[in-house]
Parts: C-alpha cells; sequence; structure tokens
C-alpha cells in the first residue's frame, strides 16, 4: 500500500475517532459531531447512513434500512440485543459495484469496521453488504426504496481498515 493511500485512510480514522472519543469522555462538542445523517439513495451513503442510526442508538431506523420486513431471518429485538454494549461503530467504506438484472439494480459495498464497546474494548469485522433497488417505474405501492438485503461480515485482525475488501461477490 502506498504512503498517500496510507495517509487518506489515517484521516478517514481520525475523523471517524472524534464521535466516539467524545462518547468515551463524555465531550459534548465531540459528542455532537453524531449528527443525525440518514441518505438513502447512494448505496455507501446508505450503510454511512444504518451505522450513523446504530450509533446514534437510533435502532427502529437502523432496522428499516432493511426494507420493509427488516432483516431477514431475525426479530427486531433479536437485531437491537445484537448491540446491546455497542458504544460506537467506526465505518470504512469500500468502492461499490453495481449490476443490473430483471427489473433491480444490485450494489455490493465493501466495509471494514470497528465496533468500540462500552468497556473500551473494539472488535474488528470486515465483509461487504449487499443493496437492491428494484426499479421505480415498475413498482406498486407501498414503494421500496434501495434498501440492505444482505451482508456478510468476519472478525478481523486490527488494524480494521487495511482488512477492507476489494471487492464483493454476491
Amino acid at each position: 500500500m502506498s504512503k498517500n493511500a496510507l495517509v487518506r485512510k489515517a484521516k478517514l480514522i481520525a475523523q471517524a475517532m472524534v464521535p466516539a472519543l467524545g462518547a468515551l469522555v463524555g465531550d459534548a462538542a465531540m459528542a455532537d459531531e453524531l449528527s443525525y445523517f440518514d441518505q438513502r439513495s447512494d448505496p455507501a451513503e446508505l450503510v454511512r447512513s444504518y451505522y450513523n442510526a446504530l450509533n446514534r442508538h437510533e435502532y427502529a431506523r437502523a432496522w428499516s434500512y432493511w426494507g420493509a420486513d427488516g432483516k431477514p431471518d431475525q426479530s427486531f429485538d433479536d437485531f437491537v440485543s445484537g448491540f446491546e454494549g455497542t458504544l460506537f461503530v467506526d465505518v470504512y467504506v469500500g468502492n461499490v459495484q453495481s449490476e443490473g438484472a430483471a427489473g433491480s439494480t444490485f450494489h455490493a459495498v465493501p466495509i471494514a469496521i470497528n465496533a468500540w464497546q462500552e468497556d473500551g474494548t473494539a472488535t474488528a469485522f470486515a465483509g461487504c453488504f449487499f443493496l437492491r433497488m428494484a426499479q421505480p417505474a415498475i413498482q406498486e405501492p407501498p414503494f421500496e426504496g434501495l434498501h440492505l438485503y444482505e451482508a456478510s461480515l468476519e472478525q478481523v485482525s486490527e488494524p480494521y481498515f487495511v482488512n477492507l475488501p476489494d471487492s464483493c461477490a454476491p
């Protein structure tokens, strides 16, 4: 990895760490960096919005990114309990790959995350989120926009951003 690429990654991590450090030390100005962010038109921004909801502990909003029925094979209560003890999640998003098929557009989003726990420990994960957008012109009510439909994450060694997948295969 080139020096410039490492510097870019270090800057991204530093920016992501400001809100987490604010929450850890009780600094309201730093924690205020966790302003509400909800962008559902772009795959990478949708993933960032999902983690913004989790970081703000807005679990109903995070659940909604999974589409009308929520996360597959999981109840809302189980979804929420899966984040018990999680203080903050840093997310690093890679290059999105997109393709169209049968009236839908599918997107694969490589990510690497660091999940900070209330006890001060962190666990790193890397993998992919998969998103789908059915052609809006052929949908009947209720309309369903771009949404997550699958995720594949595995625990990795730190530093987490070095483990970002180059690509994802749905």
